[in-house]
């Protein structure tokens, strides 16, 4: 019960507009250890492994930032994002094609890279091309969000497998995992698709919330 109350305060401090993403974050932190005391299960060398993953963690996380700033950064400075976003939009084909062949390189970069090097990645030279050929902003983030869901369950990189690893009976392997993958991200493809020809399905909240 005490886990689920932990979700449940996290999640419902989050959407209540209570707290930010981080505050909830360091919220559920709390909640944890607070749940493995009650349990009698807090020890130093359990908090000391947390920590030591935690950093390693946001040490690779930090590095893909550092990386993909640096990249970003010198890419602009050589012309590149113009150049792409003239090479992208000179092509002869319609805008939803052009679309689709974003999704499509950020669905492979998927199986490789996590969604923050993606993001640093891809987002400086996409977005630009999005609005040039005349497209919402908020709807194509909508459209990354829903195609790095499906990054996180497809493998070899997808953590999501890894999670439920960590929790699957011993005689379940990876690969069954991975197996049974398939359908949720065949199901996700399809409502990327679906969300890709009726815009309107991503962008009436937000039009509600902000209607100027």
């Amino acid at each position: 019960l005490l886990p689920v109350l932990v979700v449940v305060m996290v999640l419902g401090s989050i959407y209540g507009g209570i707290a930010s993403v981080s505050e909830a974050a360091g919220m559920g932190v709390i909640g944890v250890i607070f749940c493995t005391w009650i349990r009698k299960e807090l020890k130093w060398q359990l908090i000391r492994e947390s920590l030591h993953q935690t950093m390693m963690t946001c040490g690779v996380i930090l590095w893909l930032v550092f990386g993909a700033t640096a990249l970003i950064g010198v890419y602009n400075l050589m012309g590149g994002i113009d150049f792409v976003k003239s090479l992208m939009t000179g092509l002869p084909f319609p805008p939803i094609v052009i679309l689709l062949i974003m999704m499509a390189i950020l669905l492979v970069l998927g199986f490789f890279i996590d969604w923050i090097g993606i993001m640093m990645l891809t987002m400086p030279v996409f977005v630009p091309i999005v609005v040039e050929m005349g497209y919402d902003p908020v709807w194509f983030g909508i459209l990354f969000c829903m195609n790095m869901q499906i990054s996180y369950l497809s493998p070899p990189f997808g953590p999501a497998a890894f999670y439920l690893k960590g929790v699957a009976p011993p005689e379940i392997t990876l690969q069954d995992i991975y197996n049974s993958l398939w359908p949720f991200m065949a199901l996700q493809i399809l409502a990327l698709a679906i969300v890709m020809m009726f815009p309107q399905l991503a962008l009436w909240l937000p039009s509600l919330a902000y209607p100027n």
